[in-house]
């Protein structure tokens, strides 16, 4: 089994919009579908949930195909990191403001660090961060 890594919600996007998915996008989505633990934050689920309700709404994904695509990733075996909220008025935030990242972003960034973990993503900003911070980006 490879290394767990973190997911951000770019890369559930990408394997749920018809035409975002690239080999790489794939190649994670078989990661976890064979059993790599994959970890998430608390905020993925909203942010998820709220991206395709936005793409509903501006009638890039049928009413169907939203709650397709909910019922998908809900159906992935993902690992919640569970730590304190109140997090994000130190760390986070820190790393928001030094990679100019919003603190939704630097959410993610947060978890790899604490974690160790490689991370996952296709927003070009946050794996920049990520690179500058160390974190090895899972391709």
């Amino acid at each position: 089994m490879n290394p767990a890594f973190v997911l951000d919600a770019s890369m559930a996007f990408a394997w749920v919009y018809p035409g975002q998915a690239t080999s790489e996008s794939e190649a994670l989505l078989e990661l976890v579908e064979s059993g790599t633990v994959a970890v998430v934050p608390p905020l993925w689920f909203l942010e998820v949930s709220n991206g395709l309700l936005a793409a509903q709404r501006r009638k890039l994904v049928t009413p169907a195909e939203r709650r397709q695509a909910l019922d998908g990733l809900a159906a992935l075996a993902l690992t919640v990191d569970q730590h304190d909220p109140r997090s994000s008025f130190g760390r986070t935030a820190t790393l928001a403001e030094q990679h100019g990242l919003s603190v939704y972003d630097a959410t993610y960034l947060e978890v790899a660090l604490r974690r160790s973990l490689a991370f996952g993503s296709r927003d070009r900003a946050l794996l920049a961060a990520a690179r500058q911070c160390g974190v090895t980006i899972v391709s």
